[in-house]
C-alpha cells in the first residue's frame, strides 16, 4: 500500500518539521512508509493573490533538508519541463498535476529524470482516456508510472468521484492512488478560492479501498484551517494515524 501525505505547499519550516516528525512516528508504529507530499510552488492556484509557495530554490532546498534530518522518501509536483532536472534530484516522486496530465513536453522531461512520474488523471477525462499520458511517460523511459485518481468536474464548482476509474486505470499500471483531499474539493466555489469539505475525506479513502485502490494520498496540515493552500479539504494530522489504522485492516 501506498501513502503520501503532507501540506498542500511549503508555509514554513516549521510546518514541515512538524508533519515530517508525525509521519516519522506513523511509520515506526504502524509499519508504514508515507512519502512526504509539499509544493514549492502552487502553480494553479484560483486567483493571483494566492498563496504559491516559497519557489523551486528554497522550496527544493527545504525538501531535501527533510529528507536528509528525517529519511522520507519525498514527492512535489512541477508544472513546467525545466523543472523536471532540479526537482529530480530531491524528489524521488515527479507528480504531474490533474490540469497537466496531457503535456507532452512535462512527461517527458518527468519520465527522463529515471524517478518515479505520478500522474494525476484530469477532472475531463475518464480512468481509461489516462492510457494515452502514461505512453507518454512509458516511451520517454520512465521506469514507473503511477496514476492518481481525483474526481472529475460535475457542472460548475464541483466535483465527482467515479470510483469505477481506479479498476480501469489498474489495466494501465499496477499502482493506483486515491487522492483522498483533493476530491473533495468545490473548485473556485469561494469567492476567489476553492473549497470543500474534509469531512469526507475517510469515506473516500474507504470507497477506493473497496474499489482496489493500491495507495492513498493526504493533504495533512496540524491546523488546516490556516492553511495557506486547500485548507478547507486538508485532513488534520492528528486524524491520519487512525485512518491510516482502518485501511490497513
Amino acid at each position: 500500500m501506498k501513502l503520501i501525505a503532507g501540506p498542500c505547499v511549503i508555509e514554513s519550516m516549521e510546518l514541515l518539521e512538524t508533519v515530517a516528525q508525525e509521519l516519522v512516528r506513523i511509520n515506526k508504529k504502524l509499519g508504514t512508509d508515507i512519502i512526504f507530499k509539499s509544493s514549492f510552488d502552487k502553480a494553479n492556484r484560483t486567483s493571483l493573490s494566492s498563496f504559491r509557495g516559497p519557489g523551486i530554490e528554497k522550496g527544493l532546498q527545504m525538501l531535501s533538508d527533510i529528507k536528509e534530518k528525517y529519511g522520507l522518501k519525498i514527492l512535489t509536483d512541477i508544472h513546467e519541463a525545466w523543472q523536471a532536472e532540479p526537482a529530480g534530484q530531491v524528489a524521488d516522486v515527479l507528480q504531474i498535476p490533474a490540469f497537466l496530465c496531457r503535456q507532452t513536453d512535462l512527461l517527458v522531461a518527468a519520465a527522463k529524470t529515471g524517478k518515479v512520474v505520478n500522474i494525476k488523471k484530469a477532472q475531463f477525462l475518464s480512468g481509461r482516456d489516462m492510457k494515452y499520458p502514461v505512453e507518454k511517460a512509458q516511451d520517454s523511459g520512465a521506469k514507473e508510472v503511477w496514476l492518481t485518481e481525483r474526481g472529475n468536474s460535475f457542472g460548475y464548482n464541483n466535483l465527482v468521484v467515479d470510483f469505477r476509474n481506479i479498476p480501469d486505470m489498474k489495466e494501465i499500471v499496477p499502482t493506483v492512488i486515491m487522492d483522498c483531499t483533493h476530491s473533495v474539493q468545490r473548485p473556485s466555489a469561494g469567492e476567489g478560492k476553492t473549497v470543500g469539505d474534509r469531512r469526507f475525506v475517510p469515506s473516500m479513502a474507504l470507497a477506493a479501498k473497496a474499489f482496489g485502490a493500491t495507495g492513498y494520498f493526504f493533504e495533512v496540515h496540524p491546523d488546516p484551517d490556516r492553511g495557506k493552500s486547500d485548507a478547507a479539504n486538508m485532513l488534520e494530522l492528528n486524524k491520519l494515524e487512525s485512518l491510516i489504522e482502518e485501511l490497513k485492516k
